[in-house]
């Protein structure tokens, strides 16, 4: 007997389609109610904590901000002061050496030695150069020999004249023979001295063969070598000495400035002078002034003086540029200001003056000489006040003012 046993079949896909379908059909289960409640109840207890602390926080928050304290203009301030002000005429001048003297020779002859060197300084009466003494010595010489000549017919003439005076007296001779022996004595006598010119004049040569330098001071470069033959005629000379110790120098100022200065001279004042450099900033030398020039250039309106400074570490150098400070008076005493500070426009000279609560007045001023950086205040000003020196483009009558 056969038993069968069922095989089991697999859904197909139809049938699964249609079960998901059935599924899907189904209503769903609701959530309770009370849940959602709970919720809401939550989210609106969570709101109101964080609404009340929003409100204690809107106070700080939306209180209005305070207003920034208006910023005064930054300027940088000086005190006016009391003090001694030197005033000072300025003027552009030139080095000048104060003695230049070209040395030449005062004989014909041969250079046979050069006894300096270039740039050298010399002292008065230093052996410069030599010039052939040997055509000199010769001459010398030979007026020596017709001197001891002359001497020598002198003393015979003499001796004869002596001679026939006694024979005159015993008038054995006649007196026309005495006569042109004393003439011939005088002729002997006139020989000699001529004698003792050229003799004087040959040891003269010799002395100018040793040319010596006339004053003290530094050598330029040598314009004529060992070997030449100098004239005493040459336009160009052996060199040329400069005495810079002390040195001079030129300068001009105006002609509205020269009668103080006058009045100085005419006093006995020594008025000081100071040198500087091109760019005004090195005091390089001091002396005092020496003279004033005897006319005034009209195409310019200036006139020339004249200074002299020792110049002991050789600063300055003859042509050589200088600024130059002349000291004229000192004021004593005066009211000194910052030139900065000092402003120009339509209604006059002014300055900025801070208050005791930092705002600026404008205060009219009389400026008077000006050195350097300062200026002497005339009127308008007290010592102690403080003026502006910088930032003064945005700065008007009352403005505040940050130092």
């Amino acid at each position: 007997m056969n038993v069968h046993t069922p095989i089991p079949v697999e859904p197909n896909a139809v049938e699964l389609r249609q079960a998901r379908e059935q599924n899907a059909q189904r209503p769903r289960a609701r959530s309770p109610w009370w849940l959602w409640l709970l919720v809401l109840a939550v989210l609106g207890c969570g709101g109101y904590w964080l609404l009340e602390k929003s409100w204690e926080r809107l106070p700080l928050a939306a209180e209005p901000a305070a207003r920034p304290v208006p910023q005064g203009v930054p300027v940088i301030v000086a005190a006016a002061r009391q003090g001694d002000m030197p005033v000072y005429l300025t003027g552009l001048g030139s080095v000048t050496a104060y003695n230049t003297v070209t040395v030449k020779s005062r004989v014909d002859g041969q250079l046979i030695k050069i006894a300096f060197r270039e740039g050298q300084f010399v002292g008065q009466g230093d052996l410069l150069a030599e010039i052939d003494p040997r055509p000199f010595a010769v001459q010398l010489e030979q007026a020596e020999g017709q001197m001891a000549r002359d001497v020598a017919q002198l003393k015979d003439a003499q001796i004869n004249l002596a001679r026939n005076q006694q024979l005159l007296a015993k008038q054995l001779i006649a007196k026309q023979q005495v006569d042109d022996l004393a003439a011939a004595v005088g002729q002997y006598e006139g020989a000699i001295k001529m004698d003792q010119g050229l003799i004087d004049n040959a040891r003269l040569q010799l002395i100018y063969c040793h040319i010596t330098a006339p004053i003290s001071g530094r050598v330029g470069l040598r314009l004529v070598d060992v070997g030449n033959m100098v004239h005493a005629t040459d336009q160009t000379g052996l060199l040329v000495i400069t005495q810079v110790q002390p040195i001079a120098v030129l300068f001009t100022i105006p002609e509205d400035n020269l009668p103080p200065i006058l009045k100085k001279l005419q006093a006995d004042e020594r008025l000081p002078v100071e040198a500087y450099d091109r760019a005004g900033q090195t005091k390089i030398a001091t002396g005092s002034l020496l003279t004033v020039d005897n006319q005034i250039d009209h195409s310019t309106g200036t006139t020339r003086l004249k200074a002299v400074l020792e110049n002991q570490d050789n600063a300055l150098f003859p042509n050589q540029f200088v600024n130059v400070r002349l000291l004229l008076d000192v004021r004593k005493g005066a009211v000194i200001a910052p030139v900065a500070a000092i402003q120009r426009g339509s209604q006059g000279t002014f300055v900025y003056v801070v208050k005791t609560d930092k705002t600026v007045e404008v205060r009219q001023i009389t400026v008077g000489p000006t050195a350097g950086t300062d200026a002497v205040i005339e009127a308008g000003l007290s010592p102690a006040e403080m003026v502006v020196v910088d930032g003064v483009d945005k700065l008007r009558a009352g403005s505040t003012v940050q130092i």
